[in-house]
């Protein structure tokens, strides 16, 4: 049996290849172009996630697929009309992808997601569930709830199973964005005026335990046509996380403490309220659905997996 993985050399593709394939599983992955193969699993090209695009060659003897090539999320969005955009990958190309691989026969269909598509915050000790009406916000959450509804429709209308998975901020080896920035900072002993960012609860996942969760769904029974949501099962404040992240490195968090009302004013004089959000808002997702429909653990903590992303980020 062949598992296909789309994205199959970005940062969860790589990882989720290198453990399926240590885990004895034939794997393909499909990439844009061949030179970005992924390491040790056959290749084939497609172009790109399109409405047109042709899986034929890609979906051969395949009965299994995980989903991750999308349109992700920008910081610094350029396109003019980015709702359109996000619709013609991430909603139109998916679709269309998933249709030929029902056709062709895969059995299941494992979607990354995103908990954007739940919303943006949560109000501290309100988490997101998997059953939570969606709220999404911006563009990029949209389009992927209405990727899953599309996948969804086709579940019901072939043979052919799906499983969603929403996973807040990933984190893991080589990770970059502002997370790979936050550990760049703070391994250069750079000041941070978050200490008092304690209040805040955020949920994060490392890479492995992700990659851990999407093994589980390839293979549970229980699986079949659900939503899951998915975290390290243990909640931070920003300030809780910047420590921990700094002990993972061997150089201690230098924090300091500056009023929230001034870090808001802050961000508004220079544009960036979202990264105030971000920064001092909360994020919890409940992965109580997960742990009891699927007898799921997470693979590593939180501090294993700060280690390890520590041990490469900053090689």
């Amino acid at each position: 049996m062949t598992t296909l993985v789309t994205g199959a050399n970005g940062f969860v593709g790589s990882a989720l290849c290198a453990r399926l394939r240590k885990d004895g599983v034939s794997v393909r992955g499909a990439v844009r172009t061949l030179k970005s193969q992924p390491d040790g699993a056959e290749e084939v090209a497609i172009g790109g996630l399109f409405s047109e695009t042709d899986w034929t060659c890609a979906l051969r003897s395949v009965r299994q697929v995980v989903h991750l090539a999308a349109r992700v999320h920008v910081m610094d969005e350029k396109c003019p009309d980015p709702l359109s955009e996000f619709r013609r990958v991430n909603v139109a190309g998916t679709a269309n992808f998933a249709r030929q691989a029902a056709t062709a026969g895969v059995k299941r269909f494992v979607y990354l997601s995103s908990i954007k598509v739940n919303g943006e915050f949560t109000t501290t000790g309100q988490p997101f569930t998997a059953d939570d009406v969606p709220s999404p916000e911006d563009p990029y959450g949209v389009s992927k709830y209405e990727a899953e509804q599309a996948l969804r429709r086709i579940a019901a209308e072939t043979s052919m199973e799906v499983v969603i998975i929403r996973p807040p901020l990933v984190y893991g080896p080589s990770v970059k964005a502002n997370f790979g920035l936050m550990m760049s900072w703070l391994a250069r002993g750079i000041p941070l005026p978050l200490a008092g960012v304690t209040e805040n609860s955020r949920s994060l996942v490392a890479l492995d335990n992700l990659v851990d969760l999407i093994v589980t769904c390839l293979k549970h029974l229980a699986a079949a046509n659900q939503t899951f949501l998915v975290s390290d099962g243990e909640d931070l404040s920003t300030a809780a996380l910047l420590r921990r992240m700094g002990d993972a490195q061997g150089t201690p968090a230098r924090l300091f403490y500056t009023p929230a009302a001034a870090l808001k004013l802050g961000a508004e004089m220079l544009g960036k309220q979202s990264i105030y959000q971000r920064l001092c808002g909360s994020l919890q997702v409940d992965i109580g659905k997960t742990r009891q429909m699927l007898d799921w653990t997470p693979l590593v903590s939180v501090d294993e997996g700060l280690r390890r992303a520590a041990q490469r980020t900053n090689a």
